[in-house]
């Protein structure tokens, strides 16, 4: 990796510095970092940066959660741009949603849609950002609006519908009904995470964190004999 010091810093002194997640491959955020910055996240695995508005070195996720654990980082040809590819945590925007890249520019000859993430898994991202808009600013005629304006004992009743619809559907073997009640099941648990505040990122981080590892199994002791 090359030195901190053959790093070409801009005329404020610092680097623009784009965040990436290592998973999805999907751009989270733009940002700058001063040397220190730099250092201090190489040197210990989260990523720092500068606040040219504050005047301030800070951490990411420090105070609002939004961590990010770099697994790679490289320099752009002419060594003033760094790329930081992580593994974000509740989402790397301070709105809520997976990444700051969510507002559609028209293009010419091109209707005016967001781009999408790589990885077939980042729809799961594009819908739970949808969920956490309509959680807080519903919409009139809204499914998830309506969902939430219904309590937790809706949302929870509806999971307990399309599960039930799925078994059905595995019993039946007919893999395109399969598909689609799997999908209603993924989406409604999705609205049930919505209602806690918990991104999806955190199931992620979960799941990795099982991999590999063998299922826990209950332990029940053993009935003790003559007695």
């Amino acid at each position: 990796m090359p030195r901190v010091t053959r790093v070409k810093f801009d005329a404020q002194g610092l680097l623009p510095a784009v965040v990436q997640d290592a998973r999805t491959g999907a751009v989270l955020m733009v940002a700058y970092m001063s040397a220190e910055a730099l250092k201090r996240t190489l040197r210990t695995g989260s990523s720092h940066f500068w606040s040219r508005s504050r005047r301030t070195l800070w951490r990411k996720g420090a105070q609002s959660g939004r961590t990010q654990r770099v697994v790679a980082a490289a320099l752009d040809c002419d060594r003033d741009t760094i790329l930081l590819q992580v593994e974000q945590t509740n989402g790397a925007c301070h709105t809520g949603r997976y990444s700051c890249f969510f507002q559609p520019v028209a293009v010419a000859g091109r209707s005016r849609r967001r781009p999408s993430p790589a990885g077939n898994s980042a729809i799961l991202d594009r819908v739970w950002e949808v969920i956490v808009d309509r959680k807080r600013m519903p919409k009139r005629g809204s499914y998830v609006s309506g969902l939430f304006a219904g309590g937790k004992d809706r949302i929870l009743k509806k999971i307990g519908e399309e599960a039930g619809e799925l078994v059905i559907a595995s019993k039946n073997g007919r893999a395109e009904r399969i598909i689609a009640e799997m999908a209603d099941v993924w989406f409604h648990t999705l609205v049930v995470l919505g209602q806690h505040n918990l991104p999806p990122q955190r199931v992620y981080a979960e799941l990795t964190r099982r991999f590999g590892r063998p299922p826990r199994r209950g332990t029940r002791a053993k009935p003790r004999r003559g007695k």
